[in-house]
């Protein structure tokens, strides 16, 4: 029998904890309003379980859940996880997805990227398994995903992989499902791709000159900009959102911020005369409203990607925008005797070896300016020229 009865609570006024025992408490707010607590010990921790309102459970049945809650805890069984289980609403993976994205988009720099991100996912993976639960996900289901462009678009179909991992690690990371993404067993379930020749497409450095004469045919914004992309060797996405704070013409240097930089990590590029003249020129697009150098049809935003690669194509060139800086440095490494990691470093790529990387102190800003130099030359004058 326990200390309470069903007339006694109902005839409770003063505020107050009254106990039943056994751990059975009535956490009492005013006559006729409250809440049932059951306190247990578990792992050496005093836990309280909440058992419902006055209102809604009287004495008989907060005895039968009290007892029913002690037998579950002398089984082993943890009944705050198993609560805790039942209040998480699991995400579908769609929800999961754009969860996600909306999370991690601030951090990616490329702005195709991240609408591509989600695309990619609501083309190959939604239509699936997007309204499935991602704790329901497994193996089998990704590699039906997959299958059907494993082979015939297999970039596509790896990025897809990636991105479903991602989606999946983060709901393990949050509790929505017990395991990551099962990578291992896609792998074995799919037949092996063919490699393929991962270098862009690149225009030989001999040709360089020629149509560089070609592109000072006609002049635009889109144009200027890809002039500046061969002279400073430097990615696409560098130059289309570049402003003209980042230029110190005296000096003749562009400081790209690291925020802007694959590999996050500030890049000064030495300008040639070559380079100069070209920003001197663009300098009559430049927008009011805007600091971009290149602006794009709306002066706020940078030009597009396109811009430049349409270009190349009107020119019925096969050839990529990010294939010149391969012609750059094909010309440095037989036309020159600059050592190889001075092309690297104007090319702004990361050392692999990481001993190497921690020991270098130096950008060698100094040979880069001769190096940028003779590439102008070369580029302006029709071919290679020597070493003076």
């Amino acid at each position: 029998m326990g200390k309470l009865s069903a007339i006694a609570v109902k005839n409770l006024k003063e505020p107050g904890r009254y106990s039943d025992g056994e751990g059975l408490i009535l956490k009492l707010a005013a006559q006729g309003r409250g809440s049932w607590v059951l306190r247990v010990q578990a792992d050496g921790k005093r836990r309280d379980i909440g058992l419902g309102s006055l209102a809604d459970v009287g004495l008989a049945d907060a005895r039968e859940s009290a007892r029913a809650i002690r037998k579950q805890m002398k089984a082993g069984i943890d009944v705050v996880a198993e609560r805790k289980k039942v209040d998480v609403v699991i995400p579908t993976f769609r929800e999961a997805a754009k969860t996600v994205h909306s999370e991690h988009k601030a951090a990616w720099k490329n702005g195709k990227h991240q609408d591509q991100w989600i695309n990619t996912l609501e083309t190959y993976a939604f239509p699936s398994i997007g309204s499935r639960l991602v704790s329901e996900i497994e193996g089998p289901a990704i590699r039906d995903v997959l299958a059907p462009i494993w082979l015939t678009k297999p970039e596509t179909a790896r990025r897809v992989r990636q991105r479903i991992a991602a989606v999946l690690d983060w709901a393990c990371a949050k509790g929505f499902r017990e395991t990551e993404a099962p990578l291992r067993s896609v792998a074995r379930g799919l037949p092996r791709q063919p490699r393929k020749q991962t270098h862009f497409d690149a225009m030989p450095f001999r040709n360089v000159p020629a149509f560089l004469n070609s592109l000072r045919e006609r002049q635009s914004v889109g144009r200027l900009a890809l002039e500046l992309l061969i002279l400073t060797a430097a990615r696409s996405g560098e130059i289309r959102g570049c402003e003209w704070k980042e230029f110190d013409l005296s000096k003749r240097l562009w400081t790209v911020p690291a925020e802007r930089m694959k590999a996050g990590v500030v890049h000064i590029v030495p300008l040639s005369e070559a380079a100069l003249e070209v920003l001197k020129r663009a300098d009559t697009f430049r927008a009011p409203a805007s600091d971009l150098v290149f602006p794009g049809q709306n002066p706020k935003r940078p030009l597009s990607d396109m811009t430049l690669l349409k270009i190349l194509r009107d020119k019925d060139l096969t050839v990529t925008v990010h294939g010149f800086r391969s012609s750059f440095r094909d010309w440095v490494a037989e036309e020159t005797s600059f050592p190889g990691e001075v092309a690297e470093a104007a090319l702004a790529h990361t050392i692999p070896n990481k001993v190497e990387a921690a020991y270098r102190r130096t950008d060698f800003l100094e040979k880069r300016k001769a190096l940028m130099a003779e590439w102008a030359r070369f580029c302006m004058a029709g071919g290679p020229l020597s070493r003076q």
